[in-house]
């Protein structure tokens, strides 16, 4: 098993990427989230999975996929263990989801949160909640939520509210349920915003 790979960057696109390491190059099926992480740099490292194809229409071969992120290849593996849900299937929910919304909404059976997904029906999202409920519980917190990016917004946004009088440690209980709930992707503003309504 091949645990991840670290080279040069050769090419990049928002469905695969193209790493040099040892005189051999490796292609890369990735996700949208990923191709947004990986910069344009001489030394990149992506985590793996290698999958086998093996449909009816196309012929038995090994497919590679790449993850910015340990946490990201996790969630890949939880995905297409539930019946149903293929590679791509699980690529395409982790391009259009980060895993912090994929644990939020599994952890609040929010079934409209995969069925923005294209190809996600009702009885799809519904199977996705049951199967890894379960799972997604039992292990620990987010490491997405340890994260520099994590740190910066949380600190900037908890200064703000207690310049605004909030109490530290009710404040920062906002903000991490405003972040649990919206994702990363929020700005330093929004947070405050969000992080206001709950206090």
């Amino acid at each position: 098993m091949i645990a991840y790979i670290q080279g040069k960057l050769v090419e990049k696109n928002p469905t695969y990427a193209i790493l040099e390491s040892n005189g051999i190059a490796y292609m890369l099926n990735i996700s949208l989230n990923t191709f947004t992480k990986i910069k344009d740099e001489e030394n990149c490292k992506l985590f793996t999975h290698l999958a086998i194809k093996s449909e009816a229409t196309t012929p038995v071969g090994f497919v590679l996929y790449g993850f910015a992120s340990d946490e990201e290849r996790r969630f890949f593996r939880h995905l297409i263990s539930v019946s149903g849900v293929g590679s791509n299937t699980a690529r395409l929910i982790l391009s259009s989801l980060t895993t912090a919304e994929i644990q939020t909404a599994i952890q609040t059976n929010n079934v409209g949160v995969f069925q923005k997904v294209k190809g996600i029906g009702e009885k799809s999202a519904q199977r996705i909640i049951i199967d890894l409920k379960g799972k997604i519980e039992k292990e620990d917190v987010s490491s997405e939520k340890i994260s520099p990016q994590y740190n910066t917004l949380k600190e900037e946004a908890l200064t703000a509210l207690i310049m605004l009088g909030f109490n530290r440690n009710i404040a920062e209980k906002a903000v991490d349920k405003t972040i649990k709930n919206e994702g990363l992707a929020i700005s330093v503003e929004e947070l405050i915003k969000y992080a206001l309504k709950v206090l």
